[in-house]
């Protein structure tokens, strides 16, 4: 039996993700928007027959029993909080900040028997389950590059909004880089430790966002990182993403090694040995997927298809709605791998801001909210 849903968030994913909800079987009881509104709008549009604006009436719903949260990334940590010590299985978006990562971490330890997983999609595109497969089986032997391309028009919001604040969780690096950068540990198998980069703000102002707002968030921007081992045998990652191509959409993730390489365009992936003279077509677009959306591109809307199906999988092995099992979703990143992403993103930004090599350190325990005070009071007083 598949568990009822509930569903925070009225953008594109969410106009994308439910209706793949309700192909596979799902059904979506509520819905949650930041407005009346914006939710009632979306339910009627995607018959949905509960809306509301207040959280708890999301999470306290009695038929809901699977939570999938994409709304802000300044919102994410409570919500995601609150529907664990709830009891419901939750599926979410990354957090604004290394310190709501890992609160959402510590829940998600307290009741283990719930489903908890980061919605990253790049991990079910058929095609980085074909690379990783590939690369467990010696394809393109010891790895020694990962090189990344993700090139696109602008990610900000038709109106001001946190897509345009750095601080909250908006810009390049954290919408699309934070994907990458647990794409990339997923096929390596290791962790950046220490990590080089360059953030941009090109577009400041538009036709839309002028006066004395101001955009923060990055439009470019490029890093470097350092994974596995020390030295010569750790894996050198770059990846450049660059908001100001309007037109199409490029991306693109290619991981050398000793004996070839491999190489994901799109949704499709290509392979070359050494010694051969061209590269081969080892899996092809996978087709249609359901309803287009203009603002997903391909590759995360066919990811989010295939996450969808591996929800189906997990969950109806077993008759009590909220039981799920491990298999089907064994590849999906856990919370743990969304502390470490954010602690990636804020290294790549202290990088960028000092011009300096950075080491990634996970945090380990929540930091004193009182740090700060604490630390100006002792100043004071020396």
């Amino acid at each position: 039996m598949l568990p009822g849903v509930g569903v925070f968030g009225t953008g594109s994913t969410a106009r994308v993700l439910v209706p793949l909800l309700q192909t596979e079987g799902f059904e979506v009881h509520a819905l949650w928007g930041r407005s009346e509104e914006e939710a009632c709008c979306l339910a009627k549009e995607l018959g949905i027959p509960f809306h509301t604006s207040r959280s708890d009436d999301v999470l306290l719903h009695q038929d809901v029993d699977l939570v999938c949260i994409y709304i802000p990334p300044s919102m994410t940590r409570q919500i995601a909080v609150k529907a664990l010590g709830i009891g419901k299985n939750v599926v979410c978006e990354k957090a604004a900040t290394a310190v709501d990562s890992f609160k959402m971490v510590t829940a998600a330890r307290y009741y283990p028997q719930l489903l908890s997983m980061m919605g990253n999609t790049l991990r079910f595109l058929p095609a980085f389950v074909a690379m990783h497969q590939l690369l467990e089986e010696g394809y393109v032997g010891d790895i020694q590059v990962c090189d990344v391309r993700v090139y696109g028009p602008s990610l900000l919001d038709q109106s001001y909004g946190w897509t345009c604040e750095e601080l909250m969780g908006g810009g390049g690096l954290h919408i699309v880089g934070s994907a990458i950068i647990d794409l990339l540990s997923y096929l390596t198998g290791t962790r950046a430790h220490r990590v080089h980069g360059l953030l941009r703000t090109f577009v400041q102002q538009n036709n839309l966002i002028r006066g004395i707002r101001r955009v923060t968030s990055d439009d470019f921007c490029f890093f470097q990182m350092l994974m596995g081992g020390t030295g010569s045998s750790g894996v050198c990652c770059t990846v450049t993403l660059n908001f100001n191509m309007p037109g199409s959409f490029v991306h693109e993730v290619m991981i050398v090694g000793s004996a070839g390489r491999l190489v994901a365009r799109g949704t499709e992936l290509y392979g070359q040995r050494n010694g051969s003279k061209c590269e081969e077509l080892l899996l092809s677009d996978g087709g249609g997927v359901g309803p287009e959306a203009k603002e997903t591109p391909r590759p995360h809307l066919q990811g989010l298809s295939s996450m969808v199906k591996a929800l189906r999988q997990s969950f109806q092995a077993h008759e009590e709605r909220r039981l799920w099992s491990q298999g089907p979703v064994a590849s999906a990143p856990t919370f743990e791998d969304g502390l470490y992403v954010q602690t990636v993103v804020e290294a790549v930004k202290q990088s960028s801001s000092s011009g300096e090599w950075v080491c990634v350190e996970i945090m380990s325990q929540e930091p004193d909210p009182n740090h700060n005070l604490c630390e100006a009071l002792q100043r004071n007083k020396n």
